[in-house]
């Protein structure tokens, strides 16, 4: 906090670490200026932002990568492990998140798909572990990384939009796929036009359908937005209310992160049960043929 305001600090904190290309005759902060555009890490939040569309926020993407890299070593160890005798704790563990998992898609889905209840557990496990990083000192990491001369350092994915707003549209991918898939190109766009109102009279029907279409239409986009936004809000608001508290002083700061730390892991498990749900009932419906 030395030399900086409480402003300065909250947006260091929520500033990725960004990899992108600056424009020509860029002014760097220590007072060099670009000939040529140049693709290099972004030093302050204004360089982030003029790197424009196409730069990548290299901490999301490490973190990320990394934790959905740490779930399949995890479960991969557990299969390996396994044993038809007394199973150890990893093995108890694992079994206890795959049969929770599958319960809940054999509640849920009504279709016939093997691949939903893997995605489902995958979806569950992933989010979970990203929502997690929530919980270590908004300080620690990034200070460590500073040291080490990056200016940014972001370690929780799902406060990046990027990330959220990936994930639900790879998930509305699926659903146009498997409404597609099952119930044909006719079928879908009649799912989309005939209803929900519908009439016998011809000129009606006709009438009708840019009113189906806008209702449905809208519904449709809606669940990838809903997915994106409801993850990302709930993290992000509980990321800034961590860096909010860090701001306190000593005694204020254990007052509060611990009971905040606390309703905040129901908070992150949460968010990553209803992704999972959401994911299953959506695609429930994308398999329903019965119209």
């Amino acid at each position: 906090m030395a030399g900086k305001t409480a402003s300065d600090y909250i947006q260091h904190h929520l500033q990725n670490l960004t990899y992108g290309q600056l424009p020509a005759d860029s002014v760097r902060p220590d007072g060099t200026v670009l000939s040529e555009a140049t693709w290099t890490i972004a030093q302050t939040s204004e360089e982030a932002a003029n790197m424009g569309f196409w730069a990548i926020h290299v901490d999301t993407m490490a973190w990320a990568i990394g934790l959905g890299a740490l779930f399949l070593f995890v479960f991969r160890l557990a299969a390996k492990r396994a044993t038809s005798g007394v199973p150890g704790g990893l093995q108890n563990f694992v079994e206890v998140m795959v049969e929770f998992v599958d319960k809940s898609v054999k509640e849920t889905f009504h279709g016939k798909n093997a691949v939903i209840a893997p995605l489902a557990l995958t979806i569950f496990c992933w989010v979970f572990l990203m929502n997690l990083m929530d919980l270590i000192p908004v300080d620690f990491i990034p200070h460590l990384f500073t040291l080490a001369g990056f200016p940014f350092m972001k370690i929780v994915p799902t406060t990046d939009i990027n990330v959220s707003l990936g994930m639900a549209l790879s998930v509305f991918v699926l659903i146009l796929y498997y409404s597609i898939k099952i119930k044909g190109v006719s079928g879908f766009v009649g799912e989309l036009t005939l209803h929900p109102f519908s009439s016998d009279n011809l000129f009606l029907k006709l009438v009708l359908i840019p009113v189906n279409l806008l209702l449905e239409g809208v519904s449709l986009l809606a669940k990838p937005v809903s997915l994106a936004l409801r993850l990302f809000g709930n993290l992000y608001a509980g990321e800034l209310i961590f860096i909010l508290i860090a701001l306190l002083p000593f005694w204020a700061q254990w007052a509060l992160s611990v009971p905040w730390a606390i309703f905040h892991i129901l908070i992150i498990t949460l968010q990553a049960f209803i992704f999972m749900m959401l994911t299953i009932v959506y695609l429930s419906m994308a398999h329903e043929d019965n119209h």
